[in-house]
Order: C-alpha cells, then structure tokens, then sequence
C-alpha cells in the first residue's frame, strides 16, 4: 500500500485519531487496510481535541503534520538501528498505550526522544514555511546585535512552537504515575532539546562591493539525519536512573504539571536516561517480542560502509554464537544509461550475481547462545 498516504488509509487514520468521525467515513473505507500501517496517525490522537481548538482546519493540519513527524522519528529509528541486534522492530513503536510498552530500556529511550524531536521537528518546518495560519518565522531577535560584525535577521525556524505542540500531543500520552511514565516524559524532553541543540546559524552577508561588513543571521533547523546521529550518541551514553519513590508520589507531569527533570540531576535534562538493563537481543524470545539475530543479513566486505556497518557480522552473528553463512543471489540495476534528446534517459538493465552474507545456526545445533545484550 505505500504508508498513509493512501487517502483511504488517511480517513481511517483520521477515524483512529477522533472516533465521532467514524460514522462519516465508514462506508468510504474498504476493509483489509492493516490498523499498523496507519500507526503514526493515531499515536497521538487521544488528546487531540483537548488543545486544537482554531477550527476543523487546523485539526487536520495539526495532525497531519504530528503523524509525518512521527513517521520521519520511526525511519530515522530503523536507519540508526539497521546494523544492531535490535533494530527498531514495529513491535517495539507502541507509544500511544503507556502499559504495552515492554520495558524502560535504552531502547524505549530511544524510540521516545526520536519520536518527540520528530513531531517537534516537522511542525517547525511547517510553521516556517508558513503551512499553519497562527504561526511563521520567529522574528523576536531581528534587529538586535548576535555578535561582533552580525546581526539577527531573515526567518528563523520556530521551535517555540515546534515544541510547544510536540509537547502537548506527545506528553498527553502519558497517563501512568510510575517511574517508566518519568522516564518516558524525560526522554521526550530530551527529543525535543536535540532539536534545539543541533540548530546552525545561517548568515547572509551585507556590505559595498561583497565586503561583508556586516552579516544578517538566522537559526535554521539541521538536517534530521544530523539530529538522528545526536540522538544515537546520546543513547550509547544513556545514563540507568534509580528512582526514589517518594518523588514518583508527586505525580505525572502530563496531569498535575509537576516537571519530570525535577526526578533527575538537572545536568542531565539533555541526556536519555533508562532504569532497566536490555534484555539478549541475540536469541528469539517470544514472550519479549524479540526476533533474536539468526537470519538477519550483515555487511562483509562492502565498500562505502562505516566501520561499525562493516563489523555487523561479528556483532549480529558470531558475538551470538552464529556463523556468517554466505549466498549468491542475482540482482537487478540500471546499467548503459544514455540521454535521448529531449529529455529523457533510457537505461538498459543488468543482472549481476552478488555475494550477500546473513546469520545462520552452525549445522547441527538447536540452539544460540546468549552472548551481550545490545
């Protein structure tokens, strides 16, 4: 099907997200459209009404824009996973139920900050490109002085209002009053503060004759690949909290208020923070929802790969007491491509046998063992 963007899949989505439209849409709806694929869109719909309060509109958009960031939180995920036991599996994408999540691993750490600095990230791209009607560029510093030889000016991403929505539709979520609900809440925070933290300052020059005497400046959003790699760093230096249970007493911070940071160091608001070790991701295990290793595919020998893509043989396979079985398979591009006059260009298409390399049992043996947990 492609993801939401079936309209049909949208207004089943959008009949997820607020039930009274359901009976407006039903007979437009076949069955068969699976309820994961429209997952983004109804993570966040529980709490919608509550705030979206400028008009049907508005609503939509909104939610549209929650849903894409969302989406853009769980790609990012599965591309900074690929090569680790665990890899961002659909399973582990359950945002919207506080009791379904499995664990207040790292992992759930993770899944969360990226989520948060998703929605964050794609309302602030749309507020600045002037998709919302109450909101555009931030312009409150335009005119003072940045620093020596510049000023602030141009059109500054709005991540006060990113934010600020991200955090009403995503927080909302949290219903629980435990320390896991805390953790998520922190971690949330901590998505949203990799938005700001990887902003870069763009400049434009002003002066006679191209000197740049003087700069006009702004704050633009980094690309999300560049937030994503922030993120990934700062869940290899997650950090494992011990709770004290008189302050989970205080309350939820989604209901009462009460800031989750108030649980924790404040030095460590921008840090991701976990309170149970990773289970083995190395062997399947059906009661945690893990798939274990065995037949997932590594990289040997590949050119263009980092060198951790390039050691995901020995992490995947043989640090989980499996072998790297080796298989020739026959592949399809596009080769002898030629410009035609005008315009197109027409590409003839080449089969070639590839070596790809996956994770297998040794012959004989019925079981993997466990060996590391991440």
């Amino acid at each position: 099907m492609g993801g939401c963007g079936h309209v049909l899949c949208q207004l089943q989505c959008l009949c997820l997200v607020s039930p009274s439209l359901y009976p407006h849409f039903l007979p437009l709806i076949p069955t068969g459209i699976p309820i994961h694929v429209c997952l983004p869109y109804s993570l966040f719909g529980r709490s919608v009404n509550n705030f979206l309060i400028t008009g049907p509109k508005a609503y939509l958009t909104y939610t549209t824009s929650v849903a894409l960031g969302a989406q853009s939180g769980i790609e990012e995920c599965k591309f900074q996973f690929a090569w680790e036991r665990w890899n961002c599996p659909e399973n582990a994408l359950q945002l919207s139920t506080h009791n379904r999540l499995r664990g207040a691993t790292r992992e759930t750490s993770f899944i969360h900050a990226i989520s948060s600095a998703g929605v964050m990230y794609t309302i602030t791209k749309n507020c600045s490109m002037g998709d919302f009607e109450n909101c555009g560029c931030d312009e409150s510093k335009n005119g003072k002085t940045g620093g020596h030889g510049w000023i602030w000016g141009g059109c500054s991403d709005n991540v006060e209002f990113g934010e600020r929505i991200s955090k009403l539709f995503v927080d909302s979520l949290e219903k629980g009053k435990d320390a896991r609900a805390l953790m998520n809440l922190h971690n949330n925070r901590a998505g949203r503060l990799a938005v700001r933290a990887t902003m870069k300052r763009t400049c434009k020059c002003h002066g006679i004759s191209g000197s740049c005497s003087i700069q006009t400046c702004w704050l633009q959003l980094a690309d999300f690949r560049e937030m994503g790699n922030y993120l990934k760093t700062k869940y290899e230096q997650a950090l494992k909290i011990e709770m004290d249970k008189r302050q989970l007493r205080a309350g939820n911070s989604a209901e009462s208020g009460w800031a989750p940071a108030e649980a924790f160091l404040p030095s460590a608001e921008e840090e991701l923070i976990f309170l149970e070790e990773s289970p083995d991701y190395c062997t399947r295990n059906a009661s945690l929802g893990i798939y274990g290793t065995e037949g997932r595919e590594c990289l040997q020998n590949s050119r263009n790969t980092s060198r951790w893509e390039q050691c995901s043989c020995g992490r995947l396979c043989t640090e989980c007491g499996l072998q790297v079985e080796e298989r020739r398979t026959e592949a399809v591009r596009s080769c002898n491509c030629k410009f035609q006059w005008c315009c197109t260009v027409k590409c003839d298409q080449c089969r070639q046998i590839v070596n790809k390399y996956y994770c297998a049992r040794f012959p004989g043996s019925t079981h993997s063992p466990s060996k590391g947990s991440a």
